[in-house]
């Protein structure tokens, strides 16, 4: 089953793409393997906010069920 990976603004420059399919059984698994993909994403994505459904995970939480992973860096203004 895979997960539908969403980057939003410097992450998704770094990604290359706004978007992808992806099928690693964890969160942590996710965040290694879209690194190895994605080595821009290196240096930012320990300071973004990941989203699993919806819900804010700082954990290794598993994948398995889960539709969509939100990737969203730090925003400023407000």
């Amino acid at each position: 089953m895979s997960v539908r990976v969403r980057y939003f603004a410097a992450a998704a420059d770094a990604a290359g793409t706004d978007a992808e399919e992806r099928n690693e059984p964890s969160l942590a698994a996710l965040r290694r393997a879209v690194v190895d993909d994605h080595p821009a994403l290196g240096g930012i994505l320990d300071r973004c906010a990941v989203l699993v459904d919806g819900t804010r995970r700082d954990d290794d939480a598993p994948l398995d069920g889960a539709t969509h992973v939100d990737v969203l860096p730090p925003f400023a203004g407000g």
